[in-house]
């Protein structure tokens, strides 16, 4: 499926009422069992406020209540085009970027950013990772001082399946036990796992793994096992991690580790549901 063009999120969202006409729709429906009086009746709009009135009983329904939308004094359109910049770029949106698309304050603009990134993060169903499996950590942050080696840096976890899903954590550190956990955490034993060369994966077997390593020190960059026939690599998550590495240089330039598991969830999120074109835009506007 294509992607939703700019010209053709206009046409479908054109307006305030329209935009809230379909959270209602996704949420309860135009036509729906009154909570109130237990009658399937029809909704219509009420007037200056952001609620629907049965047609029976007149009790009111708010479609953005208990949402990242309740009590916004942001138009609900600014909102819309919000999460179409979110799933439509490949290097994600700034605060500055929302700014200036929107016309909002900076302030405005990254507490959005902040909100869509909750509602991604909670829009994912966690599933265990089974089959063929490639694990790879990495390091991000700026420049580190020679004598400080990663402290300045925030260490996370890629674990993709082969031809799957991808899902990626914040971890503590890269030692054995921080490591061995994320990906007992993530990945069904009896999964095959590839890793690089890092000592921190060596006791996988153990836990029930079908482990193998290439050797990244020394130029290697696949190793097919003659056994098994199985083809270790690493290709896959890495390429994750090398998007996600210039997307936070060039576009957002530093992320904190406080919210760096938002910033990981949105482009999981996006890896994820890239082949869904517009639906991934449709997927989002429904969690709500």
């Amino acid at each position: 499926m294509s992607k939703l063009t700019i010209t053709e999120f206009f046409k479908r969202y054109p307006d305030e009422d329209t935009c809230l006409a379909h959270v209602m729709t996704v949420r309860y429906g135009m036509r729906h069992t009154c909570r109130a009086c237990g009658v399937e009746a029809t909704f219509h709009r009420l007037q200056n406020r952001r609620a629907y009135a049965c047609a029976q009983c007149g009790d009111n329904v708010y479609p953005t209540a208990g949402t990242v939308l309740q009590d916004t004094r942001t138009p609900l359109q600014l909102w819309f085009y919000a999460i179409y910049l979110f799933v439509t770029t490949r290097h994600g949106v700034s605060g500055k970027e929302l700014q200036r698309q929107l016309g909002v304050t900076y302030k405005t603009a990254w507490r959005m950013g902040q909100q869509l990134r909750l509602l991604i993060s909670a829009s994912e169903e966690f599933r265990m990772l089974k089959g063929h499996v490639e694990a790879d950590e990495a390091f991000i942050g700026g420049r580190r001082p020679k004598k400080q080696r990663f402290e300045n840096k925030t260490v996370v976890l890629g674990m993709k399946e082969r031809d799957g899903i991808i899902q990626t954590e914040v971890v503590p550190s890269t030692r054995l036990w921080a490591l061995r956990e994320g990906v007992m955490n993530n990945v069904e034993p009896g999964s095959i796992v590839s890793t690089d060369e890092s000592k921190s994966y060596n006791l996988l077997t153990e836990e029930g793994y079908v482990h193998g390593a290439v050797n990244h020190s020394a130029k290697q960059w696949a190793k097919r096992d003659p056994e098994t026939g199985v083809n270790h690599h690493t290709n896959s998550v890495e390429s994750f991690w090398r998007l996600f590495k210039n997307s936070i240089a060039s576009t957002h330039i530093h992320v904190s580790k406080k919210y760096m598991q938002r910033y990981l969830d949105e482009f999981t999120f996006r890896s994820n549901h890239r082949q869904m074109g517009n639906a991934m835009f449709d997927l989002l506007i429904a969690r709500f």
